[in-house]
């Protein structure tokens, strides 16, 4: 008598960023709730710091958590900053490894296939017959972004770009098939800000996206009623497309009662939703630049300004690490003390989901990572957008232009502007900005209900994960 045939099992590996392992992660979890064996890899650094400062082994004791080197020394800051150099040292340190021990077995002669970050197709050779694994791709971005980054190649082709200084920022991008007259220079993804379109960093983006056609499949963190225009485009290249998102709203409903992630690569800081619960419904800008971006003393002190001159409440995340460069204590005006004092709270980390879903907060300035922004959709609450690199330069732009979420303050840094799109988002377009938000949020919780375009995808893979491991 045949035993019970073995569960599939798959092996997922994100970029070492914030962003990325946490979408991954709530990926990994949701296919351990359907019955597949998880191996979760990770840099040592990273999973020293989600073991620190979350609860993962605890919450996943079924999962395999393995690392694998990314070749830098210890004490190398890993921000992206240094995103060439990371990158470098992964193509010639952690590549041979990670292929020697996909062909080897390490991962188990049971593994069914494997979900890498799609930022990291140069680990796996599409040539390479050695490796029997299927290999699927997570872009764990905005759709809207992979397209523009798939179109780059043509703007460079048309002489679009390089673009040419300040003067040329606002300049309209033509070619972006379904985004004409949308994307100015300044709205491209941030790795187009070059001035050379032979930029080490842009040539390697460029060659990762388009490698995205080598995949078995494409995953995607987004849903039909978002970007169902621009999936249609992307679907004409990478045919077999999984759109499941927003996967902590998926999450939730696979649960069927209410979680919280915990993926953090910093301390969480619970103390705010005390101080959220003694604050009027809606009184409250929660500020968060994400886990990646750094500015200096003179940017932290315009929006330290513009926040408290705007005369809104305000919570505000200020990671140990987010101002670069201050060996010198920061001398701070008494009427930021002041103002902080009377309407003001900040924390190192927040628990973002939790802050989002509280009725005290009315909007949220964000630096429009692709997470934030869909926990920001699924909360319904309007966006400032303060984009900072990479996908979020896009996502501002549609936030603000195609789905009318909020407003695009991106490459401005002054107190004006900052007082006035508070101002804008809070009060004096907040009726037009909720209506909008309040729709969206709805379209986002239908997506990942029975019935929804998401739920139906992701049982899709699942049920094709199944087919792979027999």
């Amino acid at each position: 008598m045949k035993g019970e045939p073995q569960a599939p099992h798959v092996l997922i590996f994100p970029l070492p960023f914030q962003g990325h392992i946490n979408s991954m992660l709530k990926l990994a979890e949701l296919l351990s709730l359907a019955g597949i064996t998880i191996t979760f890899l990770n840099t040592p650094h990273s999973h020293h710091q989600l073991t620190h400062h979350s609860d993962v082994l605890s919450r996943f004791p079924a999962f395999r958590f393995r690392t694998i080197t990314d070749g830098l020394p210890l004490d190398h800051p890993r921000t992206i900053e240094f995103f060439a150099q990371i990158i470098a040292s992964f193509d010639t340190v952690t590549k041979p490894i990670f292929k020697h021990w996909l062909i080897s077995g390490h991962f188990g002669s049971d593994l069914t296939c494997v979900v890498l970050d799609a930022f990291f197709k140069n680990l796996v050779d599409a040539e390479d017959a050695e490796i029997k694994h299927p290999i699927f791709g997570f872009r764990t971005v905005s759709a809207c972004s992979v397209w523009a980054y798939l179109c780059v190649p043509q703007l460079i082709e048309d002489g679009q770009l390089p673009i040419r200084g300040e003067e040329d920022m606002d300049r309209m991008i033509t070619n972006v098939p379904g985004m004409e007259n949308l994307l100015r220079c300044r709205d491209l993804p941030g790795f187009c800000r070059v001035t050379d379109t032979n930029d080490p960093v842009l040539q390697f983006i460029l060659k990762q996206t388009q490698r995205s056609y080598q995949f078995h499949a494409l995953i995607l963190n987004s849903f039909q009623d978002l970007e169902g225009p621009i999936l249609s485009n992307i679907r004409t290249l990478c045919p077999n497309l999984y759109v499941i998102g927003p996967l902590h709203s998926l999450l939730k409903t696979k649960l069927s009662h209410e979680t919280e992630s915990l993926n953090n690569l910093w301390e969480v800081d619970r103390s705010c939703l005390a101080w959220l619960d003694n604050q009027p419904p809606g009184s409250v800008i929660y500020v968060s630049f994400g886990s990646i971006t750094v500015m200096g003393n003179q940017s932290l002190m315009e929006f330290w300004h513009g926040l408290v001159n705007s005369g809104r409440n305000f919570l505000w995340v200020i990671r140990p690490d987010l101002v670069k460069g201050k060996n010198e204590e920061i001398e701070i005006p008494a009427e930021l003390e002041e103002g902080t004092k009377q309407r003001g709270y900040m924390v190192g980390w927040a628990p973002q989901e939790k802050v989002l879903s509280h009725e005290a907060v009315g909007g949220f300035l964000t630096h429009s990572g692709w997470n934030s922004t869909l926990e920001s959709i699924v909360a319904g609450k309007p966006m400032v957008c303060w984009s900072y690199t990479a996908d979020q330069q896009v996502n501002s732009r549609f936030v603000s232009n195609v789905w009318k979420l909020g407003v695009d303050m991106k490459d401005l840094c002054d107190r004006e502007s900052v007082a006035k799109m508070v101002n804008d988002v809070m009060v004096n377009r907040k009726e037009e900005f909720m209506r909008s938000a309040t729709e969206m949020a709805n379209l986002a919780r239908r997506s990942v209900s029975p019935g929804g375009s998401s739920y139906a995808d992701f049982d899709r893979l699942v049920n094709d994960i199944r087919l792979l491991s027999q």
